[in-house]
């Protein structure tokens, strides 16, 4: 009489510490921009020529920011992780909350990282011997904040988290399985509408020209898309 097979046992499901664990040098990697983020918000930024012509480009009210400095975490990493505990705890998987999380740090860095290096490196030869400029009188932060409006922080920020965080949803909600779901669509392109507002309230609060912030949403996204697509499959993906 032929013996009954006997059942296969279920593989345990990986835990977070066991995830991170075997994506140790990518958080060491990590912790590198980290530091290098910090080194470069310490260097004093590029002073930028403001010729004649280029002051009443520059004589606006000084407005405060309808979007705080402390808000732009909370939209742009804080919210996000969020919704991906949110997530994690409906499907309980470890992979998806790890790499997601990772991905909200890599994007982080990286935009700040990227933001930075422009403003440095437009700064001219150091053998140039530069004998016209303006000299500012107000508040030292602010006007250190001034040289660095090209391209907009919040914007880029908000566009790098909320960017990633469409490119998220759309994949854990199958938005472009070409069945034609409006609602799934709406869900998606609700965090970049959230991005944009905070794009406009810089030019609305006269914090930034166009040009700095759509530069910044421009970089936003390009690092949101890579960021998202190294750790996920396309949302078109049936595994998205």
């Amino acid at each position: 009489m032929p013996q009954a097979a006997a059942p296969a046992c279920a593989l345990p499901l990986p835990t977070m510490p066991r995830v991170a664990r075997s994506h140790a040098w990518d958080w060491v990697a990590l912790l590198l921009l980290v530091a290098v983020d910090v080194l470069l918000n310490v260097i004093e930024p590029f002073h930028r020529f403001v010729g004649a012509g280029m002051m009443a480009d520059l004589r606006y009210p000084m407005k405060g920011n309808t979007v705080p400095v402390w808000a732009v975490p909370i939209i742009a990493v804080i919210g996000p992780v969020t919704i991906f505990a949110v997530v994690y705890i409906r499907r309980r998987n470890a992979y998806d909350l790890h790499h997601a999380i990772l991905g909200s740090y890599i994007y982080s860095t990286t935009t700040t990282f990227i933001a930075f290096y422009i403003v440095l490196g437009c700064s001219p030869e150091v053998y140039n011997n530069i004998t016209t400029g303006v000299v500012c009188h107000g508040d030292p932060s602010v006007i250190k904040e001034g040289y660095k409006s090209f391209p907009s922080g919040h914007t880029s920020w908000s566009f790098a988290g909320l960017g990633f965080l469409s490119w998220y949803l759309a994949g854990k909600m199958t938005a472009f399985d070409r069945r034609g779901h409006v609602a799934k669509l709406c869900v998606v392109l609700l965090p970049l509408l959230v991005a944009a507002l905070v794009a406009v309230s810089r030019v609305d609060d006269y914090w930034h020209h166009w040009q700095d912030v759509c530069t910044g949403g421009v970089l936003g996204l390009v690092v949101a898309s890579v960021c998202y697509l190294q750790f996920f499959p396309a949302p078109s993906d049936e595994k998205g």
